[in-house]
Order: C-alpha cells, then structure tokens, then sequence
C-alpha cells in the first residue's frame, strides 16, 4: 500500500526533514504539530493555552488537507513542558474533541521544539 504525503500551507511547514502527515489506506499519521502560527512562523502566546489553541487550528488544517476531521481522531499524544498546565490543557481539549474523545496519552518532556509549551501528535481516520 503506497504512502501518500499530506501538506498544507493552513499549518506551518515541517522545521525538519519530515512531512505534516502521512496517510496509508485510510490511516492519518500526523507529525507533532506546537502552536506556530503559519502566517508568521512564530509561536502564537507565551502561555500554554493559547500555544494550545493553535496547535489544535494546526491539526485541524492538516486533517482536512487530507479530508478529515477532529472527530476522526483515534489517539492522540501530548507533550507538555509543564505539567501543572495538565488541568488547563484538559479544559481546551476537551472543549474541542467533545463528548467521543480518542485515546490519548499525556507526558511532561524537559523541552520542546521552538521553545514551545505544548504539541499534539495524532493517529486519525480518513475517508
């Protein structure tokens, strides 16, 4: 089953040698996405949720790039700098992945790309 790179300018570009997503059959394999704002190339807020709000606009961009959705979403992995940002970062998800929230997992690393605060990488469903 051949790969297939998905690629949006809706998301900030790759800052390495790796691709925004990559869809084999109907599976969506998404690279870590932190809160860049693809129009300046820089990050959106100094605060954890606003980095949030962006990375989950950056998802999205991707994940209809390559015709889904948020709601297709199957896991999802999310890095935090600061794990005392765990309750807020919880409020803003599931604000957006609503009441069928996919598997997830949570993990305080000691750094981030770009000094970012928070990235999501996600596995999802595609038509």
């Amino acid at each position: 089953m051949p790969k297939e790179i998905i690629r949006t300018d809706k998301a900030p570009g790759a800052v390495g040698p790796y691709s925004q997503a990559i869809k084999v059959g109907n599976l969506l394999f998404l690279s870590g996405q932190v809160g860049l704002d693809p129009a300046t190339g820089k990050l959106a807020g100094d605060d954890m949720g606003t980095q949030l709000e962006q990375v989950i606009r950056n998802i999205t961009a991707v994940l209809e790039a390559a015709g889904s959705s948020l709601q297709q979403v199957v896991k999802a992995t999310v890095f935090l700098y600061d794990m005392d940002d765990y309750a807020k970062m919880n409020e803003i998800y599931a604000r957006h992945f609503g009441d069928n929230p996919p598997a997830r997992s949570a993990v305080a690393v000691d750094r981030l790309p770009l000094g970012a605060l928070v990235e999501i990488e996600v596995i999802a469903l595609s038509e």
